[in-house]
């Protein structure tokens, strides 16, 4: 399942409107569509369906997850504000995707999405872009199951969801926090214990402090990187997607 991030194309970029000399924006084929609201218990698509359209998340957090023969729960992503699903080529849709909180989204026809997207250079170049940065993201995510321990698992969690916070533009001092420990540690190949126990000795380190049921405010970042294995204390910039978008779209 393809979840591109479009913060780049957040505020400040202009979405396609005919005659106009701004330059298109994969969110701006999304201008005009009607908007959806969805709430926690509904499905916006199930694993094996045709896939039939591309989404834009505009608000609230959506999990998406796959079963496997042994009927255990795999969640591979989360696409949140600011995510584009769907972009991938695949014939029926790889995964389920489910709110987690209230989601608010547009969506437009794949065939009508395709057609816009080929006819111009500027959303070709940012459509193999979002491509390189989910290549960069699976990979990165694949590194951290494959070779840390349980807390830089969630350290690292913890820090993505920051990281996603502040290229929105907003404090990444208190982020919010919608999925449950159960979808965390199916995302993180963990157990709820596990998930439970390293959020409750990172709280009393005084590295992060739960804000409510639904957010956490990280009171140590520095502590929080370098508990996730980044390169340094100071270490909290994205690292694999940046560098994949400026190879594919450098201008």
């Amino acid at each position: 399942m393809i979840i591109a991030s479009a913060v780049s194309s957040l505020p400040g970029h202009a979405p396609i409107l005919a005659g106009t000399p701004a330059e298109p924006s994969l969110r701006g084929l999304f201008a005009g569509q009607p908007l959806e609201s969805l709430e926690p218990g509904a499905t916006l698509f199930w694993e094996g369906d045709r896939s039939r359209h591309v989404f834009e998340v505009l608000k609230g957090v959506l999990r998406l997850y796959r079963i496997l023969p042994d009927g255990r729960r795999i969640i591979v992503g989360f696409a949140q504000e600011g995510d584009i699903i769907g972009l991938a080529p695949d014939e029926h849709c790889p995964a389920t995707a489910e709110p987690v909180s209230e989601v608010s989204l547009r969506r437009i026809e794949r065939c009508r999405f395709r057609a816009l997207t080929e006819a111009s250079p500027a959303l070709t170049r940012e459509f193999i872009a979002a491509l390189c940065e989910e290549v960069a993201a699976a990979q990165e995510h694949a590194m951290l199951l494959a070779r840390r321990g349980a807390e830089e698992r969630v350290c690292g969690f913890l820090l993505r969801q920051m990281q996603r916070f502040a290229e929105g533009g907003k404090s990444a001092a208190s982020i919010p926090l919608p999925m449950s420990r159960t979808d965390i540690a199916d995302h993180l190949g963990l157990t709820i214990e596990t998930v439970s126990r390293t959020f409750t000795n990172l709280t009393q380190r005084g590295v992060i402090a739960p804000e409510g049921r639904h957010a956490l405010a990280i009171r140590r970042p520095a502590t929080l990187a370098r508990l996730a294995g980044a390169e340094d204390d100071t270490d909290t910039s994205p690292r694999g997607t940046g560098a994949a978008r400026l190879a594919a779209w450098p201008h």
